[in-house]
């Protein structure tokens, strides 16, 4: 049985505005971009650990996975066998803030 994926309210902001802004330019692609980030965290379900220790925070429980340009940030809740998605953040932007762990 696979880990439970939940998508925090930070990252959920983060979805909404790449969504927002994709869409100013091209609906369909913004649809596309935010189907894609979303589908990409569905295979930590299965492999947690799959991305890498985020680097600049140094903290095995927080890792992150790149799609395109863009670092989707979690942290491995190991005692709810459950992942957090905390950010979804375009590299262009330059340093993620992480909230805290949320129950």
């Amino acid at each position: 049985m696979g880990w439970k994926v939940i998508i925090a309210p930070s990252a959920e902001a983060d979805l909404r505005e790449i969504v927002t802004y994709i869409a100013g330019h091209d609906e369909d692609a913004a649809v596309r971009v935010g189907n894609s980030l979303i589908a990409r965290t569905e295979v930590l379900a299965e492999f947690p650990e799959l991305g890498r220790v985020a680097p600049e925070f140094a903290r095995p429980e927080l890792r992150e996975l790149i799609y395109r340009s863009y670092r989707i940030l979690y942290r491995i809740q190991p005692a709810q066998a459950a992942i957090q998605i905390v950010r979804f953040w375009h590299a262009a932007r330059g340093f993620p803030h992480i909230p805290p762990p949320s129950d």
